[in-house]
C-alpha cells in the first residue's frame, strides 16, 4: 500500500464523489453541479463569470452547467446590463442545503476513527499545507 498524500487524496476523493453522488440522485443533480450550487448559494446574484472563475471552470463546460442548471430548474439567471446574474430558484435552495450539508455527513463518517481532537488536528494540518501550496479554496 502506498503511503502519500497522492493516494490517500485520491482514496478520499472516490469515496466523496460516491457518497455525494448518491445523496444528489435524490434531487436529480449529478456530482458536477454541487460546486455550482453551493456557490450561487452563497454568493446570489453573482454572475457566471464570477462562478467560472472562482471554481476554476472552463468557460464551455460553465455555459452548459449553467444552462442545464437553469433548465432543471435548480438556477434563475437574469440579465442586468451586459451580464447575467445567477440565484438559486427553491428548488435550487433545497439543492442548496442539501449540497452543502453532505459536507459535514461525509466528514462525520469519514473520520470516525479519529477523536475531535485528532480530527482537528488533521484539519489543521490540511489547512496548513493548502495555504503553503497557493491552492484556492473555491468555496469561500
Amino acid at each position: 500500500m502506498f503511503q502519500t498524500l497522492a493516494y490517500y487524496a485520491t482514496v478520499f476523493h472516490r469515496s466523496f464523489v460516491a457518497y455525494t453522488t448518491a445523496r444528489l440522485q435524490a434531487l436529480e443533480l449529478n456530482f458536477g453541479s454541487l460546486f455550482p450550487i453551493i456557490y450561487v448559494g452563497k454568493h446570489p446574484g453573482c454572475t457566471q463569470a464570477e462562478l467560472t472563475a472562482a471554481l476554476g471552470l472552463d468557460w464551455g463546460y460553465s455555459q452548459r452547467s449553467v444552462t442545464r442548471l437553469v433548465e432543471e430548474g435548480f438556477l434563475i439567471r437574469e440579465k442586468s446590463g451586459r451580464a447575467y446574474h445567477l440565484d438559486l430558484s427553491a428548488k435550487g435552495q433545497e439543492a442548496f442545503a442539501v449540497s452543502h450539508q453532505v459536507f459535514a455527513d461525509w466528514d462525520k463518517e469519514a473520520l470516525a476513527a479519529l477523536d475531535d481532537t485528532e480530527r482537528e488536528q488533521l484539519l489543521f494540518l490540511l489547512e496548513k499545507v493548502t495555504r503553503k501550496e497557493g491552492i484556492s479554496p473555491c468555496m469561500k
